[in-house]
């Protein structure tokens, strides 16, 4: 070979080396049924200890508007990580059955056939990076799952460290071990999913005693008061006030250790089981970011921390994820890593959706064309405070059209309906003055004495208060250009009949 060609391989070798070197190594972190409000970096007052989150909260960015934008079926978590992976909205998804609960999903003109192929891992691959991930088996999206390189994944929701949160991190653990023996100098992109603390929320024996619960599983008697459970949240009601359009969906019937059930006892019991597998996931991410550190990869990595969706346990009467309220339909989310200033806190207004958008800025790698998202790569460094100015979402997972909401500065509506069930609801929230939605019921003084909260005169619902009625019709306006923007192939009464219909 002539001593310019080798000259030239040389360089070509030396440049991908310091290409792989200097490329930002990737840690995204997502936990199963998480509400954003049982973390302290959220909600000071929570009794939930996470001390691995508070320190990356310390040394990152606090999102206090991260959203996931919503789901048409029960299982939320399926249409959630749909988006996660492929950065696509809400009906631009596929489904994982045909035809799919989202009446666009079969339609190409709405969702491209070959999506997987275009997903989170099959980007990075193509980009030089190793990509591993541990996650709970189900309500996923299986084609993009199986382009991550090394696959690890099983449902631990047990007691123990085989059956439970600690299997998940040993995957990851096992995974760096590799690496670090192989001298594996690629960077990597390592999804490090757990499968609590979605029910059953069978807690460590150690934790369980500290918040005061059993893995209660008794249908016919209450779980013991203790007075080490969590106490009840602001916004709990006994009952939700109205049907919601999906009342009957197994989050709110049929889960063990609290089934139908609202009384105090319960929900401070589930609460109690939800923190102790809290605690335990943020011990375990505590063992990872040790091991990263040891090998002089922490500083290099950007790590992300969220959840698929958030959850109710008791606020506003209900149980499970079916819902439209903030302790719901926002999620947790912690960032931090090269550039990010530490101890920062934005708004954001993002979505889950927008994080392969976002990473792939992050890293230095061409987006997908199918991707959506919008990248708040700006947001994470500082220049930006919001990627968007208002944001929409949207389940109907039982009854049609079910639930939208709409949110646009302080101001959020939402809307229930069921033709079939005769369901008509507004509400409207300034979440300025009354952050935690409280509605009339929250004023009764049975609820106020088991809460210890006094709300506001101006803390209700304000839809059908004659002073907003322009807001509210501005709201409702905006509600209807959201779901006109997003294929929202569903209309309210009084909406006009255009929404989009797929193709035959």
């Amino acid at each position: 070979m002539k001593p310019l060609s080798i000259l030239f391989y040389l360089c070509l070798a030396t440049t991908a080396f310091a290409r792989g070197a200097d490329r930002p190594n990737i840690l995204f972190i997502i936990a199963d049924d998480q509400s954003p409000f049982d973390l302290k970096v959220y909600d000071p007052k929570s009794a939930l200890d996470t001390p691995t989150l508070d320190r990356l909260a310390a040394a990152g960015m606090v999102f206090d508007g991260a959203y996931q934008m919503g789901a048409w079926c029960g299982g939320v978590c399926t249409p959630s990580r749909h988006m996660i992976m492929s950065g696509r909205t809400l009906w631009h998804i596929p489904d994982k059955t045909k035809p799919g609960r989202n009446p666009l999903s079969a339609d190409p003109k709405f969702v491209p056939t070959e999506l997987a192929s275009h997903t989170m891992a099959a980007v990075f691959n193509e980009a030089g990076y190793d990509t591993m991930r541990t996650c709970k088996r189900g309500n996923s999206y299986a084609a993009a799952n199986r382009q991550f390189t090394t696959v690890r994944d099983a449902t631990k929701r047990g007691e123990t460290d085989e059956t439970g949160s600690a299997w998940h991190a040993a995957q990851v653990l096992e995974y760096l071990q590799q690496r670090e023996a192989s001298d594996d100098r690629d960077p990597f992109l390592i999804y490090f999913g757990f499968s609590h603390p979605h029910d059953t929320r069978m807690g460590k024996p150690e934790l369980l005693a500290k918040y005061g619960a059993v893995n209660h599983g008794d249908k016919n008697r209450l779980p013991p008061a203790n007075a080490k459970q969590p106490p009840l949240p602001v916004n709990y009601l006994p009952a939700h006030p109205f049907d919601n359009t999906d009342m009957n969906v197994r989050d709110e019937v049929n889960v063990s250790g609290v089934w139908k059930n609202r009384d105090e006892r319960t929900i401070r019991n589930e609460l109690g089981r939800e923190y102790a597998c809290s605690e335990n996931i943020d011990i375990q991410i505590s063992k990872v970011l040790e091991k990263l550190e040891a090998m002089g990869e922490l500083d290099n990595t950007y790590i992300i921390y969220t959840a698929d969706h958030g959850m109710a346990i008791g606020r506003h009467g209900l149980q499970g994820k079916q819902n439209l309220y903030q302790h719901t339909w926002r999620v947790p989310f912690i960032a931090k890593g090269p550039g990010i200033k530490p101890g920062s806190r934005v708004d954001g207004n993002i979505y889950l959706l927008d994080v392969l958008a976002t990473l792939c800025a992050l890293a230095g790698v061409e987006r997908p064309e199918t991707c959506e998202g919008n990248s708040f790569k700006p947001v994470l460094m500082g220049e930006k405070n919001v990627v968007r100015n208002v944001l929409y979402g949207g389940y109907c997972g039982g009854k049609k059209p079910g639930m939208r909401c709409v949110k646009q500065g302080d101001w959020k509506l939402i809307r229930y309906e069921s033709a079939d069930e005769g369901v008509s609801q507004t509400q409207l929230f300034n979440l300025a003055e009354n952050p935690n939605e409280l509605l009339i019921q929250h004023h009764d003084p049975k609820v106020t004495a088991m809460t210890g909260t006094n709300p506001g005169p101006h803390q209700v619902n304000l839809a059908d208060d004659p002073k907003h009625a322009r807001k509210l019709e501005e709201m409702e306006q905006q509600l209807l250009t959201q779901m006109r923007l997003h294929d929202d192939p569903y209309r309210f009464t009084g909406q006009p009949m255009d929404a989009p219909e797929p193709e035959e």
